[in-house]
Parts: structure tokens; sequence; C-alpha cells
């Protein structure tokens, strides 16, 4: 799935903690030359093209998401927001069609998440990509999914718009709790 633009992010992120966040980003593409000891050994300038290339492609991702003050950080040393940022950064390497977005705002600060949201709606609009979210954050939803489909056990429990599955009762009382709903 990965080589047809099926990419997935991850609730809790899986960074190389050593590696900088630019070094995270020039990992993701597949088949490099340098991957294997043969090639980097009989194809070193192949090696040092497709390096160039894929360092172009990470900065140009790092512009994108506004991480350029932490581009040679150590990831291990970003933080939950950023490495969100950096999981969404993947994606964009090897330019997803579709991406798999699970709880991408979970434990991220708000000032991160505006930014983490403005990301996802240009990815959209901008460069085509689809969005298919797993979240709890029903603020963060209504503000990037039409249509929000709700389950339940691996069943469709109900679809529309966001407002609608807010005060859809049987949302509220398989998710959103009896108190969600107001006053009685």
């Amino acid at each position: 799935l990965y080589h047809r633009g099926l990419l997935r992010t991850f609730q809790i992120a899986h960074e190389f903690p050593t590696l900088t966040l630019r070094e995270n980003l020039m990992t993701v593409p597949a088949r490099q030359t340098g991957e294997s000891l043969l090639g980097a050994w009989l194809k070193p300038g192949a090696v040092r093209e497709e390096e160039q290339a894929n360092r172009e492609k990470a900065d140009e991702v790092i512009d994108f998401l506004g991480l350029g003050p932490v581009a040679d950080e150590r990831a291990g040393n970003l933080s939950g927001g950023q490495k969100k940022l950096l999981e969404l950064g993947r994606t964009m390497m090897v330019d997803a069609r579709v991406v798999l977005l699970d709880e991408v705002g979970a434990g991220v600060n708000r000032t991160l998440l505006r930014r983490i949201t403005e990301s996802i709606l240009r990815l959209n609009l901008e460069r085509g990509y689809t969005f298919c979210m797993i979240e709890h954050d029903m603020d963060f939803i209504s503000r990037l999914c039409d249509p929000v489909i709700v389950m339940v056990e691996g069943r469709v429990l109900t679809e529309g718009p966001a407002d609608r599955i807010m005060a859809d009762e049987a949302v509220i009382e398989a998710y959103l709790g009896r108190g969600a709903a107001g006053p009685p």
C-alpha cells in the first residue's frame, strides 16, 4: 500500500530519536540506492544524487510545516506536537495520496494543533491529499472533516456534518457521554 500512496501516522510518534528531524524525513523514500551495501559501493554517484534530492524534498517539507527552527534538532528532543508534524511530514516525502491519521491531535498543545490543522487543510486543498482520521477531539474534527463518519465496534453508527453528529443522541451516548449534551 505504501507504494500506491497510502500511508498512516501513529498516535504515538515513532521517530528515530538520535537522528535530526531532517534526517528522519530523508529516511522515508523507499528503495534508496544507498540502502544496500553493494549499491553504496558500486553507485556512489547515484547515492549522492538521491541524498541531495531527498535533502531538497525534506527542506521543502520542513518549510511547508514551519519546522525550520528545529530542522537540525534530534527528533527525540522534539515536543509531542512537533513529532506529530514530523509524522505528517513523512507522508509528504513520498507524496501520499491517502493518509490515515491516528489521533493526530492527541496530547498536542493548541498552538501546534492549529499548525497541524492548517497543514492538513493545505495538503488537502493545494495538493489533493485525502485524509481519514481517527480522532476524539470533536472541535478538531469539526474544523477538518466533512462528512464525519462515526463507528462503534467496527460498524458505522452514523455519518453527516459535524454539527449534526455532535447533536446525535446515539453518538453522545457512545462517545461523548451524557454530560456533553448539556443540561437535561
